[in-house]
């Protein structure tokens, strides 16, 4: 599991982008400055959407420091393309099905879901910094006010 410090692998994922146009993303190319990049669970689920939308109503402080946000989920694109429409997420969303990604960033196994034992996607926040190593790191995320503490982050 990546901890703070280590080097971001350099993955490379489709996705879609701002414009709900589909491309190849790869982690390298946000070097030079630092970037969030957070895993999540599911589309237009309830905690997801709210995530997704506390993310998007904090990018123009976020991109006026030149910070962009990267989600990532199992999701397909056609999925991420419709919630990217449907709550006008201003961000990528990348498209991990193979959870490739996630498990690489520590962010799928096991979790307690309703006090059951299940493996799944583990709610994860990463600053990367300007080098690809990571600055920052937030793990099994309660989404009620996690924006805020990464916007936080940015700025200290």
């Amino acid at each position: 599991m990546l901890k703070e410090g280590d080097k971001a692998p350099d993955i490379s994922l489709q996705g879609v982008d701002e414009r709900g146009e589909e491309r190849l993303y790869s982690l390298k190319d946000f070097r030079g400055g630092e970037f969030v990049l957070y895993f999540y669970p599911r589309d237009n689920t309830p905690g997801c959407t709210t995530e997704a939308c506390d993310f998007r109503g904090n990018m123009n402080g976020l991109t006026a420091r030149g910070v962009p946000v990267i989600g990532v989920s199992p999701d397909s694109i056609a999925s991420h393309k419709r919630f990217r429409e449907k709550h006008g997420i201003n961000f990528p969303l990348l498209s991990d099905p193979d959870k490739e990604m996630a498990s690489e960033f520590g962010a799928y196994g096991e979790k307690r879901m309703y006090g059951k034992v299940t493996k799944g996607i583990i709610r994860s926040t990463f600053i990367i910094d300007e080098e690809g190593r990571i600055r920052k790191c937030w793990r099994h995320v309660k989404v009620k006010g996690h924006v805020l503490e990464v916007v936080e982050a940015l700025k200290g």
